[in-house]
């Protein structure tokens, strides 16, 4: 019969070189936790000590592995790891070691098998039947995505990619305005202890099924609905009113282990969070799980309301946005996640980078969740594909067409700008734009378009008369609190005079787009000469 079963976690004289070994064989040395953790598709040891030396011809044993409450073979929830070639499993088992009454055996999990906290125990058959070892915590261990293994799905063969976007616990988030960028220091902490079982917390809070675990798809697109308090009671609660008495103010998180371990103490949302929170932490929940991530920034992001992927800013007879009617808007930035997965769901050449999003702004199967979303997709206009392409092809690549609505309702088209929320992203310590979602004004952006009008983007083909008087608008950089002095010029570019009714409108506006109050409004009228300026 089994003495004693160890998972290479403690650290006993006998079993410290193994799980070192595992740890760095496994990259899981930064993790703080007790217990043994490692990654899936690769081998690791463990040590057994019997009650006399093991004889192979004679004695039958295996270790076992289970997850969740009700553990089955045929679910992948319940493995048996033999250690002779004659009797596998969908894990493979090798003895590596025998030494005295200690065997010590090499595990290689299924590099597509469910990831999250299993119990190990030992069985041996016996005269009398088999006999098991008794149930013990210390046994326990984790089992984790691996970006190393080639046969995971998440596998990505870029070392350095992987150091930053998988091992990395301190990053830069940018923000601020396309031409002003700000950066945000942001503390992961993807290795902090007790981060690991909040992550399996907000899996296990969702009542995602255990056997969905294993594939990176159904764990991002469950984790984006769970980041967010919307409908299911997730992590992070949205707060975009500057009125934070209730909570914390979202400019004042700085890391994301806190909320992650309050969320899981309290089971209560945590508040509360704007969109870089919202992609901070799901990127530690990425990380921590084995998952490449990264956070992006996208600047002069739209926001399709309505889904027909144009931006409409519909204005009222005085020539003010009409807030009532205008459903859609421009943020001066948005931050999402990239995470790094194959696509098997979808035609070849669509894997790799993902875009995944927790910040909840449109609902996605009647969930607000956003992604994955190829980004190869996006850039090639494939926006028919799972999960969610064409509203992420709308953030980075939207028409801005304006309307004027007269008193009686009608509307009528002004101007439109075409192709303005053209995608400048950053991501994690590059100091340098990166354009990674389309080529501007180049052959292959006209491509994508055209591909994504075959899948329902109607672009705007409109063409109205080109106006032969231009408004010349300053670049001012204004603080808070200071006054300033605004001059608009008037050109002329006609030979016969014009006369042009004015609507200066002056409001201040959150990052998303959305007026907090108007603090000028102005309606001149001003006369212009043929060729005239003023």
């Amino acid at each position: 019969t089994a003495l004693a079963l160890s998972s290479c976690s403690r650290k006993s004289s006998d079993i410290n070189q193994p799980d070192e070994s595992n740890k760095m064989g496994h990259h899981t040395m930064l993790f703080n936790s007790d217990y043994l953790i490692v990654r899936r598709g690769q081998e690791f040891q463990v040590k057994i000590t019997f009650n006399r030396p093991y004889k192979p011809a004679e004695d039958k044993f295996a270790v076992e592995f289970v997850i969740g409450s009700s553990p089955q073979y045929s679910k992948g929830t319940y493995i048996p790891v033999f250690p002779t070639k004659e009797r596998q499993s969908t894990w493979e088992g090798r003895i590596t070691n025998t030494s005295d009454n200690v065997v010590t055996m090499g595990i290689t999990p299924a590099a597509n098998c469910i990831v999250g906290k299993y119990h190990m125990y030992v069985a041996v058959l016996t005269p009398h039947g088999i006999r098991r070892t008794k149930r013990d915590n210390s046994r326990d261990l984790y089992i984790l995505f691996n970006p190393w293994a080639a046969d995971d799905a998440v596998f990505l063969n870029d070392e350095k990619e992987r150091k930053e976007c998988v091992m990395t616990e301190m990053g830069i988030i940018y923000h601020g305005a396309y031409d002003d960028v700000a950066e945000r220091d942001w503390n992961y902490g993807q290795f902090n202890y007790g981060v690991l079982d909040a992550c399996l917390y907000i899996m296990d809070r969702s009542e995602m099924p255990i056997t969905n675990r294993g594939d990176p798809i159904k764990v991002t697109r469950k984790a984006s609905a769970m980041l967010n308090s919307r409908d299911d009671e997730g992590v992070l609660v949205g707060n975009w009113s500057g009125d934070y008495t209730y909570g914390v103010a979202p400019t004042s998180w700085t890391g994301s282990t806190d909320i992650l371990l309050s969320y899981t103490s309290s089971k209560m949302p945590i508040c509360y969070a704007q969109c870089w929170v919202y992609a901070a932490v799901f990127n530690t929940f990425l990380r921590c799980l084995g998952i490449p991530s990264r956070v992006v920034t996208n600047f002069y992001s739209a926001h399709d309301n309505d889904g027909n992927l144009k931006t409409d800013i519909i204005l009222d007879e005085n020539g003010r946005i009409d807030r009532n009617r205008t459903r859609d808007s421009i943020w001066n930035y948005h931050c999402w996640n990239e995470c790094y997965m194959s696509r098997p769901d979808l035609p070849p050449g669509f894997g790799g980078w993902q875009v995944v999003d927790a910040t909840p702004q449109e609902t996605s199967d009647g969930m607000y969740r956003c992604g994955p979303a190829s980004v190869q997709a996006i850039k090639h206009g494939q926006i028919c594909y799972p999960f969610d392409a064409a509203f992420v092809f709308a953030e980075v690549n939207s028409d801005v067409v304006f309307y004027s609505r007269s008193k009686d309702g009608t509307m009528e088209k002004g101007k439109t700008c075409q192709q303005v929320i053209t995608m400048s992203v950053l991501f994690y310590q590059k100091s340098t734009n990166t354009l990674v979602y389309f080529y501007p004004g180049s052959t292959e952006e006209r491509t994508a378009l055209e591909k994504a009008e075959e899948y329902g983007c109607k672009r705007e083909k409109s063409d109205p008369a080109l106006a032969d008087v231009d408004l010349v608008l300053p670049t001012l950089e204004i603080s808070i609190g200071d006054d300033f002095e605004l001059n608009l010029e008037f050109i002329n570019r006609s030979d016969e005079q014009r006369t042009a009714d004015v609507y200066i409108n002056g409001s201040v506006v959150y990052y998303t787009g959305v007026t907090s109050s108007e603090f000028l409004f102005r309606t001149p009228t001003v006369n212009l000469g043929p060729q005239k300026s003023e």
